[in-house]
């Protein structure tokens, strides 16, 4: 563990996991604490930022971060299309710049960072029906499913998930492939790692989870499959690359969603780090373990991308 990793997770033990212990989730301190904390990078050289938070931007209500003209020069453009963590219930695209900034960057991508509703004021299955619409439009405007690879943090990475497995069962044509960062997948609390990483992830205590799950879940079962994907069928998914902190109570929720979509026939990469805290990927300014991680996770999507649209250029190629 670098000395700057440590750090983050002094930091962490400090400001962040004591909150997780009080029995009721304060909302707005939550979402008054993020914006505190909320420290934004600039776009990278030769990249430009586009915001676009009017209502009538939906579907595609959000963020751009796009390559300045010229910059990419003949490389096939790819987009990774964002869904922010914190829960459901807080963050925004503005949070998570450090992550989504260097993470396209690293792509060579467009990054579309979805600002999607939140929990309590709009529970499941808003935030999903958004990222389904978001996904749908890029497709309406002609971007080639093949491009896109899907990605998302904790809440975030889950709901990825789940827009996976809903595009599937819809007969949506689906993205080359999907990043998960520690993603919340889970929302029954089930999993063995709430209780043997209690005290030792640096952000959570276990209990936390479950208290929080229902601010999105409203009267839907824990277990439903398009809020918690854990409980989905996995079959005909494409390549998933997942990263997780040993130490985290939601390594579980990586590990077991790892298990049943290899099970499934799905090709899962699946990497977990030792001593890191949760989505410690945020911290790729100044944490060479969330550099190196993003680095790999931008192999990843740049080879997916690249095999699914030799892939289906072939395919077209044959059928004239």
């Amino acid at each position: 563990m670098s000395w700057q990793s440590a750090l983050a997770c002094w930091f962490l033990r400090r400001q962040f996991r004591p909150h997780t212990l009080n029995p009721d989730i304060s909302v707005k301190e939550a979402r008054e604490n993020a914006d505190k904390r909320l420290w934004t990078p600039k776009p990278p050289r030769g990249w430009r930022l586009v915001e676009r938070y009017r209502a009538s931007d939906a579907p595609l209500r959000g963020e751009w971060l796009e390559p300045a003209a010229g910059v990419m020069g003949s490389t096939p453009m790819r987009t990774v299309f964002y869904v922010h963590g914190g829960g459901y219930y807080f963050c925004s695209p503005q949070t998570h710049r450090s992550l989504t900034f260097a993470l396209a960057a690293r792509c060579g991508a467009c990054m579309f960072s979805l600002d999607y509703r939140l929990a309590p004021e709009d529970p499941f299955p808003a935030a999903l029906d958004d990222a389904l619409a978001a996904y749908r439009q890029l497709l309406a405007n002609g971007t080639p499913p093949d491009s896109i690879v899907m990605a998302g943090d904790s809440a975030g990475g889950g709901l990825a998930l789940a827009a996976l497995i809903a595009l599937r069962d819809a007969g949506d044509p689906l993205p080359a492939g999907a990043l998960l960062f520690s993603p919340w997948t889970d929302l029954a609390a089930t999993g063995v790692t709430l209780v043997t990483n209690d005290g030792r992830d640096p952000m959570f205590h276990g209990v936390a989870i479950g208290r929080a799950a229902k601010l999105y879940l409203a009267d839907t079962p824990a277990t439903h499959p398009y809020a918690s994907p854990l409980y989905a069928d996995y079959s005909g998914l494409p390549p998933l690359f997942m990263q997780a902190g040993s130490t985290e109570v939601l390594l579980d929720d990586t590990l077991r969603v790892a298990e049943k979509a290899r099970e499934a026939g799905v090709s899962v990469e699946l990497e977990v780090w030792p001593d890191m805290p949760h989505v410690w990927q945020l911290y790729a300014p100044f944490v060479p373990e969330a550099r190196k991680a993003l680095d790999r996770a931008a192999a990843f999507a740049r080879r997916v991308a690249s095999e699914r649209a030799a892939a289906y250029a072939s395919s077209d190629t044959s059928m004239v």
